[in-house]
This record gives C-alpha cells, structure tokens and sequence, in this order.
C-alpha cells in the first residue's frame, strides 16, 4: 500500500524537500565551525555582505526573542503545526503551487531542526548598504522567503485570470 503511493512526482518533492534542508544543514555546519576556528569574530567582511554566526531564539528574523522556556516551547509547537499544515497543502496543491509549498516546507525544517537541537537558529547572512542592516538570515530564510514570494506572484496572476475569464 505505502510503496504504490510512491510515485515520480512524490520522489521528486521528498528529494527537493531534502537538498534544500541538506543544503542548509551544511552552510549552518560550516559557519558555525568558521565562527569556532575565528573565535566569533566576523567571518568575512565586504561593502555589501557580511558572514557573521548570531544564535536567533525567535521567529523570523529574530522577532519575538525571548529567553522563557514555556514560550520558547510555545512558539516552537507553534510552527510544527505550521509545518504539518504546510505538509497537508502540499498534498492538494498542483504545479508551481506545489513547488513553492516545498520551498517553504524544506526551509522550516533546517530552522525548526535548528530550534529542537540547538534551542535557536544560527544565522549569518548579514546584507548591508553602509550603515543600514537588512536582518541577519540563513539559507532556510532564503527559501521560505522565496516560497512565500512566489505563493503571493501566482495567487495574484490567478486571481487577474480568473477577473479576466468571467
């Protein structure tokens, strides 16, 4: 019974699902292993980026930082059950939908994966024009925000379809 559902396109999404948390896994990995080899100190520094290891103990971008455990748990039970309806969507959804769906599942995973072993996401993208400092991110970040970029892309170009079409 599992092994006829496991078909082409089911193959397919597990394996997106999992290059993107594998991916995350070993940029969080080797940063957090550079941060240890240059004793927290900046890892590289440019005009427009820098690397540099924060540990975030909120949500995204660090909003809703907080150092209770109850609301620590709180939260994080929270975005599991985010996740697992992500999962049921995934399921009813079709074609680019679909995709960006998996974006967004394989990028909550790396961070959640974050917050259930380490108690917090590493992050380390630090983007910057001059003075001012777009949040601290990591590559999960990427692709939850490009997931949810392309949800609201094709939930617009679908509703001018469908005003088009009656």
């Amino acid at each position: 019974m599992i092994l006829k559902n496991l078909n082409k396109s089911f193959l397919i999404n597990l394996v997106l699902i999992f290059l993107i948390f594998i991916l995350d896994r070993i940029s969080k990995i080797y940063v957090i292993y550079l941060d240890k080899e240059f004793f927290g100190s900046e890892i590289l520094s440019s005009k427009f980026l820098n690397i540099r290891l924060i540990w975030n103990e909120g949500i995204a971008f660090g909003l809703l930082s907080f150092n209770q455990n109850s609301l620590y748990n709180l939260v994080s039970f929270l975005i599991f059950l985010i996740i697992t309806v992500i999962f049921f969507m995934i399921l009813k959804s079709e074609r680019l939908k679909k995709y960006s769906l998996l974006m967004i599942l394989g990028g909550a995973l790396g961070n959640f994966f974050d917050r259930v072993f380490y108690k917090s996401v590493p992050d380390f993208i630090d983007l910057h024009i001059g003075n001012f400092h777009w949040f601290i991110f990591n590559i999960a970040d990427i692709f939850i925000t490009l997931g949810v970029i392309f949800m609201i892309f094709l939930e617009f170009t679908d509703m001018n379809y469908k005003k088009k079409n009656s």
